[in-house]
């Protein structure tokens, strides 16, 4: 058995059952040996777009996933994928071919560029050691919940691995990431905090979204009457629960940042208080007591000083505190009050707004508002970046925390189509939903062919600005030319149709009739609805990201 083979059966042994990737020489052998060992390929049509529905199909299935990419130029092509996934911590393997000779067209230093990226590095050195190295790269990507570049040196893949099949045969996945129990100390002085609080509140994140964790914080906020929240990658942790506020940040409605600066005790659980989940500071109150609950100690207080750093995993540590309050039983911020306010105004969708729609055009919020009434509330969302995103994210309603998968560690265009398709395989019992811009639609186009062929019964939402809109509203209003971030119209419906897609325009409310259709129907092909949207102003949320850059 030859190294290659040895090293793909290795990696399916670990637990790897979903590959993506574009196959060249380099790794034509060894992405052959995941497939006959079990592991599920999907052929893309550009190693970006592989890497990111990698990283989807992590997030939202929750196993480790793969790519595979030839050496040099399919590596680098993956590089923005890999970086998102490197970003969020995505359990993700990257396996990677690798020229032997350094005069190759194809040699490059793809160690250099994983640790530019923050990824992990491994490497297949030897035959003899290949099925241990392979096992050792999923075994740091599951425990240290990270994405691991696996180095596969072209010379060692071509070698007989000795005594392979009697490796393989002892190969297990790894035992999941151990749980961190948080001090007794730690927990006591939560406890203490959150008796004493009479206007708590918990903030989750993507640290809060494994088994048991919405019981655990739900069933602590109830005993010291906290009100809930989440950042934007935990979206819909808390969905039907009647003292959510949703998702905290630029993306946050004004009653939740209300509520949430009038806060006296905060406290974070697996959630890293970016300077986007906390507007630069600005929704923590100046006598706000912040608490940050994390596996990781080099999380605590990374972004923002913290009062009380409690190292454990969200689960333990929940559970823990909550026998810690004993009997206690507060109101705090559960007042009838609160209840009839957060039922009234907490929803962006229930706020009143000047519809700017015209003949030509719809209003994002129009057109978000409506398709969250016809599409399936059984969903799962993938949002591109760009001005139009916090119409989709916020507008548009999840069933739980597995319903949006927010690729946005890196900010970059171009992945939302990409991430879609990984959530769609990780929940094919959800209709899939895609929320792109223009520019991140064209940037993408490729991998239509790629849902096509698939099969998958996907719905694109194009936000058509003929631009890149955060430039135009960022630039604009201070006079700068603009020519180099606009574009002729383009008939995006026309492109879909020419990868299979049903396809419609949609200027005006009455044009949706064509999705109603569509999910009345058989969903024999995938659905790309293209959107002519106002583009006179700027998003809410415009001038918060553009101070993060």
């Amino acid at each position: 058995m030859k190294v290659a083979e040895a090293v793909g059966r290795a990696l399916v042994a670990s637990g790897v059952g979903q590959v993506f990737g574009v196959v060249g020489s380099g790794n034509f052998h060894v992405t052959n040996a995941m497939v006959a060992a079990g592991a599920r390929f999907v052929a893309t049509r550009h190693e970006g777009g592989a890497a990111t529905m990698a990283d989807a199909y992590a997030r939202v299935s929750g196993a480790v996933a793969a790519v595979s990419v030839h050496q040099g130029c399919g590596y680098t092509n993956a590089l923005t994928g890999i970086g998102e996934a490197a970003k969020s911590r995505t359990p993700l393997v990257v396996v990677a071919a690798e020229a032997s000779q350094p005069r190759s067209n194809f040699a490059v230093d793809q160690d250099a560029l994983a640790r530019a990226l923050g990824a992990g590095v491994a490497r297949v050195t030897s035959a003899a050691d290949a099925v241990a190295q392979a096992c050792d790269a999923v075994r740091t990507a599951v425990q240290e919940r990270r994405t691991v570049v696996l180095n596969l040196p072209l010379h060692v893949q071509a070698e007989d691995a000795p005594d392979a099949a009697h490796a393989l045969a002892a190969v297990r996945p790894p035992s999941p990431r151990p749980a961190v129990a948080p001090a007794d100390t730690d927990v006591a002085a939560l406890a203490d905090l959150l008796t004493r609080a009479e206007r708590p509140v918990l903030l989750a994140g993507r640290g809060a979204r494994g088994p048991g964790c919405r019981a655990a914080l739900e069933a602590l906020a109830e005993r010291c009457g906290a009100l809930l929240a989440t950042s934007a990658v935990a979206r819909g942790l808390f969905a039907g629960n009647p003292w959510s506020l949703d998702v905290a940040g630029g993306f946050a409605s004004p009653l939740a940042a209300e509520l949430l600066q009038g806060a006296d005790v905060l406290v974070s659980w697996g959630c890293s208080l970016t300077m986007w989940t906390t507007r630069h500071g600005r929704l923590i109150g100046a006598d706000t007591t912040l608490v940050q609950v994390d596996d990781d100690p080099a999380a605590l207080g990374a972004n923002r000083p913290v009062a009380l750093g409690i190292t454990g995993d969200v689960l333990l540590t929940a559970r823990r505190t909550l026998a810690a309050l004993g009997d206690h039983d507060a109101l705090a911020h559960r007042t009838p009050g609160t209840a009839s306010a957060l039922a009234a105004r907490l929803r962006w969708r229930d706020l009143p707004y000047e519809d700017t729609s015209t003949r030509d055009r719809i209003d994002p919020r129009t057109l978000s508002i409506a398709l969250d009434d016809i599409l399936p509330a059984e969903r799962v969302i993938g949002v591109d970046s760009g001005n139009f995103m916090g119409y989709p994210t916020m507008y548009l309603s999840v069933p739980d925390e597995q319903g949006l998968c927010f690729t946005q560690a890196f900010q970059s265009i171009g992945l939302g189509l990409a991430t879609t398709v990984g959530a769609a395989l990780a929940r094919p019992d959800r209709l899939a939903v895609a929320a792109l811009g223009d520019g991140g639609l064209m940037m993408s186009a490729v991998e239509l062919d790629t849902v096509r062929r698939l099969g998958i019964p996907l719905v694109i939402v194009v936000y058509n600005d003929d631009a890149y809109g955060a430039e135009v509203h960022h630039f604009g209003p201070d006079g700068f030319p603009l020519a180099t971030v606009r574009f002729p119209d383009t008939d995006i419906a026309a492109v879909a149709r020419g990868y299979g897609f049903q396809a419609v325009t949609v200027r005006t409310r009455d044009d949706l009739k064509a999705v109603e259709e569509w999910v009345a129907g058989p969903r024999s092909a995938p659905l790309l609805i293209d959107a002519k949207v106002v583009r006179e102003r700027g998003a809410w949320w415009l001038e918060e990201a553009f101070r993060g850059h």
